[in-house]
């Protein structure tokens, strides 16, 4: 039986031996030990991007997503055993310029497959504002791509 210890101090949630495996985000104070953080390899970029130019400029492509594991319950899609499930395009972003619909099984980004939202998020957060990249979705029995030009978090 292997022993999982996490230490959650305030900022970074780390192991007894010292590693790094996310950020703390949220504690929820009527529960013991209940908190949320998010991982560190979605981090990661973010902290490259301040080491090597002094800020993060957010790209954003505007997309919520439900992860592959929930694909099979609201799509008859034949490739609905990977991908994200679109659920929400916000109004003011680049995907709701291009034909990416409510209901798209998103399946990779420039070649990366894309299995849950913190596979879209990490790879989004190591694009800057101005780069275009190719997304595949699925449409019931229709495979499309779109290329997005990301647009910065603060438009």
């Amino acid at each position: 039986m292997l022993l999982l210890i996490l230490v959650i101090v305030d900022g970074p949630l780390i192991l007894p031996n010292g590693d790094v495996v996310g950020i703390n985000t949220v504690k929820i104070t009527s529960a013991e030990g209940i908190g949320f953080a998010v991982p560190i390899n979605v981090i990661k970029p973010v902290i490259e991007k301040f080491i090597t130019q002094n800020k993060f400029d957010e790209a954003f492509l505007g997309i919520c997503a439900y992860d592959k594991e929930v694909v099979p319950y609201l799509s008859t899609s034949p490739n609905s055993d990977s991908g994200i499930y679109v659920v929400h395009i916000d109004d003011n972003s680049p995907a709701i310029s291009s034909d990416i619909q409510v209901g798209d099984i998103i399946t990779s980004i420039d070649n990366h497959n894309i299995n849950n939202m913190i596979e879209l998020r990490e790879y989004v957060y190591s694009k800057v504002p101005g780069d275009t990249i190719s997304i595949n979705i699925s449409r019931g029995y229709v495979s499309r791509k779109f290329d997005i030009t990301l647009v910065s978090k603060n438009f």
